[in-house]
């Protein structure tokens, strides 16, 4: 039920995000779902993509700093309140959510939610007592999320 993100770590410059792009493209590693965080320094770029290992391998040959994590994939309403749902879950049961980044989802109505938290199996089994769909694959989140990369 965890799916596997890539934090990759990059200096804050111009060109530094399109050329960790870049080699995963030159790669024909699919990039499913990304956000992009920043500090002075440096920014990271957390990505779930069609090949988690092999995208790690590539990035540490090309002399980037990365990452997997285990993360949650939530499939919930897109509606008013659908978020809070499972938000008070989490917090009913003392699981504090790290950070987390949303997502439109191709279904009608349906919004797909990535969560890192402190408490991973804890937070999977009192999701799943609330019969709250979690996904449990990357091909899952593609057909979740509908992206043009052209």
């Amino acid at each position: 039920m965890v799916i596997k993100q890539l934090s990759v770590f990059l200096e804050n410059s111009p060109g530094r995000l399109k050329a960790a792009t870049q080699v995963l493209a030159d790669s024909k590693i699919n990039m499913r779902a990304l956000t992009l965080a920043d500090t002075a320094d440096f920014g990271v770029l957390r990505i779930i993509v069609d090949k988690p290992g092999d995208a790690v391998d590539i990035l540490k040959k090309n002399h980037f700093a990365v990452k997997i994590t285990e993360v949650l994939a939530v499939e919930m309403e897109d509606t008013p309140g659908g978020l809070n749902k499972v938000l008070e879950i989490l917090e009913n049961n003392q699981v504090n959510i790290e950070y987390m980044y949303a997502f439109m989802g191709s279904k009608p109505r349906k919004a797909l939610v990535i969560f890192r938290v402190d408490q991973l199996e804890k937070a999977i089994e009192c999701l799943r007592l609330e019969e709250v769909r979690l996904i449990s694959t990357e091909k899952e989140v593609e057909e979740l999320i509908h992206f043009c990369w052209e």
